[in-house]
């Protein structure tokens, strides 16, 4: 059961934190090229539409796997090393900041986009990107943690 809920915890991370390092690094600096302009936000209210199913389960898959293992693996938070707090904390921030991303930020940009307000979409989507940017760092951070941290002293 240890093995299912580690391998669960790690492909629900690499969901997360890889997919934000698509979206920031890669298809980012891409949409620039879209023209018109006004295709941009299109675009992002679409992959967004998609990929906010897929972290919303990630992060739910995360929460769930890691206490698991915390308190059915090392008999609870007592029997933890100080990476799993650290990485605990930091996922608790993130998942805070997705929450402020979706129902803010995401909710602002999609009803901006839908309503074709692409002045208003601009700023939701900055905010968005702030997120995303600022999640990617913690989750980068989290990541290494989470592989080194067993070998910590």
């Amino acid at each position: 059961m240890t093995a299912l809920l580690v391998a669960l915890h790690i492909v629900a991370a690499v969901i997360w934190v890889g997919g934000m390092f698509f979206a920031y690094v890669v298809l980012r600096p891409s949409v620039g090229g879209i023209e018109p302009a006004a295709e941009r936000p299109r675009l992002w209210r679409r992959v967004f539409a998609r990929f906010f199913p897929w972290v919303s389960a990630a992060v739910l898959v995360l929460i769930v796997t890691g206490y698991a293992l915390v308190f059915g693996h090392f008999g609870g938070m007592a029997g933890v090393g100080l990476h799993i707090h650290v990485m605990q904390g930091l996922g608790w921030i993130m998942f805070l900041l997705y929450g402020h991303l979706y129902f803010a930020s995401w909710a602002r940009f999609r009803r901006a986009v839908d309503a074709g307000d692409l002045q208003a979409a601009g700023p939701a989507l900055a905010g968005i990107r702030r997120i995303v940017a600022l999640n990617l760092a913690l989750g980068l951070v989290v990541v290494a943690i989470g592989a080194s941290g067993r070998y910590w002293p």
